[in-house]
């Protein structure tokens, strides 16, 4: 599949060597370290007190996080590069096309990025690195694409580029003329200034003071040169043009002159001058005077709104640090009619919740378009939530539906809010995108990775990465939970590994996530941090599983299958019932699902190796505790089954947690498992039922949840949902085993069972058959004797 990115985004800083890179030997072990022999490359006399090396060849950024500037330093990195592992005392950054393009579109110009490197790196930035970051900036930031009375122009202060962009086939087509505009057929407008700008939420005194409210020591000519650019989400000082030029393009074509303009080098910056904007009638919403946002959201509103202007983009924050009220502050900062998109039902209600909680927005203004509601708001503008597949189903719609879908996309909007975003798959986006009209696109998440590589495309849909966090830095400042990781090692009894070495590859997924010594251990530490005063998550992504664990349990559970309603109940239970301490869920519970009493969560079965499944099932227990517990004061266990492929999946589902600072403790035995003797499924009789149980399960059981498409997950190829089966193809869902001589005899717990298919389209056809008509079938010799037998 070809991908439309930009010439730069594709750049190949090996072609940008200089001589000094050549790979010449330089004493005797220097050969031996290939293009990674650096000892060329001379250090500055005061590489001590700076905090960073770049790597001439990749691109890679290596921070030292202990260093008195590694903070400061933290915040520019993170503008201008992407983040690839932060652990606690040496960072890894690496400079991309799209994180140059990040960084040009909240301000950050070409030189002040070479300068503010100059004076962290330890030594002299390489002329490869300072090539790559020119290059990739030169033509970014140049043409904005805007929204005006319900129609796109392209806009730039520079009418050379627009001449240049309109000399292509594809946009000079999609150009609409009128007889409006200047001698070279542009319309011409002010450019409007970003000044005055307040974001809700944030604390005035704030802005006049530092943290500790001390007098700030004088700054050398480096730190002001430094906090000019590292600052400047705080203050864009940086003076607008006078006068900027645009032209009208056809709505239905917007799409592909933005392809274009990628692929010509000119991406386009989406902003919204949502201040000088009488035509969209504003929204009176606000923040409620209690409510205060935290330092962390705060620049990431900076980020958001720094000249003035709302840009589109995307916002990375671990879970429970707050993305909900980033996305409330927003739509209070902008005040024009917003739409919220999330992944399920249970989300939609939880985003109506806390806009009712943190704003002063009337209840009647905020509508909700989900399957079974399908409100409007009262007024000329207001606030709709809804799901991805309800906006973007193609099917017939009832009549309640189509209505809305009309009220939501005949109207212009000033603000699209976008939670989740990451688990969106591109075609359904894409369908949000060109159905629905918005000044404004803001994408929230809290993993911006998937394992099918197509992240890149939510820099073309949305916009780039405008902030990402860093997860251990909020949890050492109380921000968000600490939690201890740990991996339960779980030994396969004989019998079930005996069946697990034979069985086929989805048996086997059944056959580990039922192994006894599992089954037992998931039950101590139930029992364990229920005594200790937790709340406990359970996640299990086989229903099976989940439903055979949860009733031996006595435990309520939620799937895919579970009603809203009862999905409700069980989670208002979950949080306010104190004798309700446990709950299992399956892959439905991984995002959205707002769970603040939940301290300590166990993994019982997962999807595979995804490391976005991971980190967002470590993010139900991540919000902040009321418990001030020294240490650690939250608890993630994910049990695996030893000598099984569930191993390699769980190490490779680790990677983006570890990459985020975290360390999983590994387990080989639970203290004070073994003198529990109540435990289930502790005799060899009662393993071999659960063994027999296991084995006569059909494959259907095999399947993870499907509550949540298939092609809305980020493993493309992977079995994970019922629609895998045969019965899709018109087979009735046969089902074949390889078994031995002896198990097919009745050994090994093995049975024969009979099934009836008594709805089947056959057996209805069947008794509507009179015997006459089916004696036609039979020859005339054997019919008299065929009807006297029936």
């Amino acid at each position: 599949m070809n991908k439309i990115v930009p010439r730069s985004a594709v750049f190949d800083i090996d072609s940008l060597k200089t001589s000094t890179h050549v790979n010449i030997p330089r004493d005797s072990v220097s050969k031996y370290f290939g293009e990674d022999d650096f000892s060329y490359i001379k250090l500055k006399k005061d590489h001590a007190n700076r905090p960073l090396w770049i790597n001439p060849t990749t691109g890679h950024i290596i921070l030292e996080g202990f260093s008195p500037f590694a903070e400061k330093a933290q915040d520019f990195l993170i503008t201008i590069s992407e983040p690839v592992s932060r652990p606690s005392h040496i960072h890894e950054y690496k400079l991309t096309p799209y994180s140059l393009y990040a960084a040009v579109s909240v301000g950050l110009e070409t030189e002040a990025i070479i300068d503010v490197l100059k004076i962290l790196s330890k030594i002299e930035i390489p002329e490869s690195i300072m090539e790559l970051i020119r290059t990739c900036t030169l033509s970014y930031g140049k043409v904005k694409l805007v929204l005006k009375h319900n129609r796109y122009f392209v806009e730039s202060s520079y009418a050379d580029i627009l001449q240049k962009l309109l000399q292509d086939k594809d946009i000079s087509e999609a150009r609409v003329v009128n007889s409006e505009g200047s001698d070279e057929g542009f319309l011409r407008n002010k450019a409007p200034t970003g000044k005055d700008l307040i974001i809700s939420g944030k604390k005035e005194q704030e802005k006049e003071t530092d943290a500790d409210g001390k007098n700030k020591e004088p700054e050398t000519e480096d730190d002001n040169i430094f906090n000019a650019v590292v600052q400047i989400d705080k203050e864009d000082e940086e003076e607008e043009e006078d006068e900027v030029h645009s032209f009208e393009i056809k709505s239905e074509k917007f799409e592909v002159v933005k392809k274009r303009c990628i692929e010509l080098d000119y991406p386009m910056l989406e902003e919204y001058d949502f201040r000088n904007d009488s035509t969209l009638p504003p929204l009176d919403i606000d923040l409620k005077p209690i409510t205060v946002i935290r330092p962390y959201q705060e620049k990431c509103l900076s980020k958001m709104f720094g000249n003035g202007r709302a840009r589109s983009g995307i916002i990375v924050l671990p879970c429970g640090a707050g993305k909900t009220l980033v996305g409330i502050t927003a739509a209070c900062t902008i005040k024009k009619s917003c739409l919220v998109l999330c992944t399920s039902a249970v989300s939609v209600m939880q985003w109506k919740q806390q806009f009712m909680t943190w704003s002063n927005i009337k209840e009647s203004q905020i509508a909700v378009f989900t399957s079974d509601m399908k409100e409007k708001f009262s007024g000329q503008s207001g606030i709709v939530i809804s799901t991805y597949s309800m906006v973007a189903n193609t099917r017939t719609r009832s009549y309640d539906a189509g209505k809305m879908m009309e009220f939501i996309t005949g109207r212009e909007w000033g603000f699209i809010l976008l939670d989740e975003v990451h688990v969106v798959p591109a075609n359904m986006f894409r369908k949000v995108v060109t159905t629905i009209a918005a000044h404004t696109k803001l994408g929230l998440t809290a993993t911006l990775v998937r394992e099918d590589d197509k992240i890149g495309d939510l820099n073309f849909l949305i916009g780039p990465k405008l902030y990402e966090a860093n997860w251990m830095d909020l949890a050492s400042k109380g921000h968000i939970a600490n939690v201890q990781c740990a991996e339960v090692w779980c030994p396969m009894t004989p019998e079930f590994y005996a069946q697990y070495l034979k069985a086929s590859s989805r048996k086997r997924m059944l056959l580990y996530a039922m192994n006894p010594n599992k089954f037992q251990a998931c039950q101590y530490l139930i029992r364990f941090h229920e005594d200790r005063g937790d709340k406990i998550i359970v996640f299990s992504d086989n229903v099976y599983a989940l439903e055979k664990y949860a009733r031996e349990l006595k435990v309520p559970f939620i799937h895919g299958k579970t009603k809203p309603p009862e999905r409700m109940y069980i989670l208002s239970l979950f949080q306010h019932d104190p004798k309700v301490n446990t709950i299992f869920l399956s892959k439905v519970g991984d995002t959205s699902i707002d769970l603040p009493e939940a301290t300590c969560l166990i993994q019982i079965s997962s999807h595979y190796g995804s490391r976005r499944q991971e980190a967002q099932r470590l993010g139900r227990i991540l919000r902040a505790k009321r418990r001030n517990d020294e240490g650690f004061n939250a608890f993630f266990y994910s049990l695996v089954s030893t000598d099984t492929q569930e191993m390699f999946y769980s190490t490779k589902r680790q990677q983006f947690l570890i990459d985020q600072g975290y360390a999983f403790k590994v387990i080989t035995k639970l203290e004070g498992m073994d003198k529990a003797t109540d435990l289930v499924y502790r005799t060899h009789g009662e393993q071999l039922s659960l063994l027999s149980d296991v084995l006569l399960a059909n494959d259907h059981d095999a399947d993870l949840d499907n509550d949540i498409e298939s092609n809305a997950d980020d493993l493309p190829g992977v079995v994970t949902s019922r629609n895998f089966t045969s019965q899709q193809k018109g087979y009735g869902g046969v089902k074949r085993s390889v078994g031995s001589m002896k198990s097919l005899s009745g050994a090994d717990d093995m049975a024969y069972m009979e099934f009836s298919h008594g709805n089947s389209s056959s057996t209805k056809t069947m008794k509507k058959v009179d015997k006459k008509t089916q004696a036609k079938d039979h020859h005339p010799l054997f019919k008299k004797q065929w009807l006297r037998n029936r």
